[in-house]
């Protein structure tokens, strides 16, 4: 078993090598709890793979939360917030009849990290089991080919966490439960079309580190890693800290793993809601995020963006769709990653507020705030970009302010 285990992993750590999987993260139901259709995953999926502007490999993989068909309403409940829309899946509908995202998935050759609802109890696990089971012998080969890895659970170390708990989040499972639903997985998987794929435990980058869970560590064949600065509001979250957060959060969770791969299952920054800390919803704050953490990342790393759509039929808050509540090919913001391409020159020579202001005063050609805030200004970085049109010098300047807002300065 362990020889199996460390072939899986190989292969987890191969399949990015040649070529990463590039996707998001989609619900089994839409925001008013009606069960998505096989039709519904097909539009999806087809809408995700033609995205405008998309990054070279576009988006063609798909996560998924439960092996189960469903027709619950999803709260939601990423890591390190008490203020969540992202899906928390109840099994409904079915008790244990495979999700229809398998054969939209088959007939638009989108790629599939499964994932098997863990927090529900033995009993509802036993049901993702049978799912399971019974996808791989209803589609077999055509499924096999299409599975990038097995997700055993989501975020459910951080839910019985102390800030989960004080968060009132949804019940979760223990570490020592998680490690032995994977081996679970494992038995049902065993000389099947799906043996050889990786299998793993998806969870915040806060409780990766946390050495009490350290046996799922030790049992899964890689780390899926949910990260968002957005709700780390005990520190300084502003958008111009969102990297650094999300580098420091990626980095601890890797020298964790044991060397084991770290695919980025979650990560985002929502384009409308509450203000979180010091980082403020928009879609300026989202196209920043999505430039400066995810474009470096695609191409390179297993990463399921959350998400395209989040808001059908109704928008919740925070929301960190792409697109709104009708699908379109057409972002929100443009994500095609080239004002994305640029080289950080300086972040900390100019540190006092009356220096930022001097500094900028002597290279702004236009700005997007009014003349009386520069003295207001916490932050300043400038990034290099030879041959654009950022600047006289190919540069842009990115302001921070005490309210948690931005703006670029050429």
């Amino acid at each position: 078993m362990h020889h199996l285990s460390r072939l899986a992993a190989l292969a987890a750590t191969l399949s990015t090598a040649m070529g990463a999987y590039q996707g998001f993260n989609y619900g089994s139901s839409f925001t008013n709890g009606a069960a998505k259709q096989q039709s519904d995953f097909e539009a999806e999926f087809r809408t995700a793979r033609g995205l405008v502007g998309a990054p070279a490999g576009g988006f063609t993989s798909a996560r998924l939360y439960t092996m189960i068909v469903s027709s619950a309403p999803h709260p939601l409940v990423p890591g390190l917030k008490s203020l969540t829309t992202k899906p928390v899946e109840q099994q409904g509908g079915t008790a244990n009849a495979p999700i229809s995202a398998i054969p939209a998935a088959i007939a638009t050759k989108t790629s599939l990290l499964l994932g098997l609802w863990a927090s529900a109890g033995d009993a509802a696990f036993a049901n993702e089991l049978q799912a399971l089971s019974s996808a791989i012998q209803q589609y077999g080969t055509g499924l096999g080919g299409l599975v990038a890895g097995i997700s055993v659970g989501s975020e459910d170390l951080y839910r019985i966490s102390p800030t989960g708990l004080e968060n009132k989040e949804n019940p979760g499972a223990a570490p020592l439960t998680i490690a032995h639903y994977i081996k679970q997985v494992r038995d049902v998987i065993h000389n099947t079309a799906l043996s050889g794929a990786p299998v793993g435990h998806v969870d915040t980058w806060t409780e990766w580190v946390n050495s009490s869970n350290q046996v799922v560590v030790d049992a899964s064949d890689f780390l899926g890693f949910d990260g968002y600065p957005y709700f780390q509001k005990t520190q300084q979250n502003d958008i111009g800290h969102s990297k650094s957060l999300f580098d420091d959060a990626l980095g601890a969770t890797k020298a964790a793993s044991q060397g084991k791969p770290v695919w980025i299952t979650e990560t985002g920054f929502p384009l409308s809601g509450k203000t979180m800390g010091q980082a403020v919803p928009s879609i300026q704050n989202a196209k920043y995020y999505w430039d400066q953490v995810g474009c470096p990342l695609f191409g390179s790393t297993n990463v399921w963006w959350y998400t395209m759509q989040d808001s059908a039929p109704t928008t919740p808050n925070p929301s960190f769709g792409l697109i709104g509540n009708t699908l379109t090919t057409t972002p929100l913001f443009d994500i095609s990653c080239n004002s994305g391409k640029l080289s950080q020159s300086s972040s900390s020579s100019i540190s006092s507020p009356s220096g930022i202001s001097s500094a900028l005063s002597q290279t702004a050609q236009s700005t997007f705030f009014k003349p009386s805030e520069m003295s207001t200004i916490t932050s300043a970085t400038t990034f290099l970009a030879p041959g654009s049109s950022l600047g006289p010098n190919g540069t842009m300047t990115v302001a921070s302010f005490p309210s948690g807002t931005w703006a670029y300065v050429n």
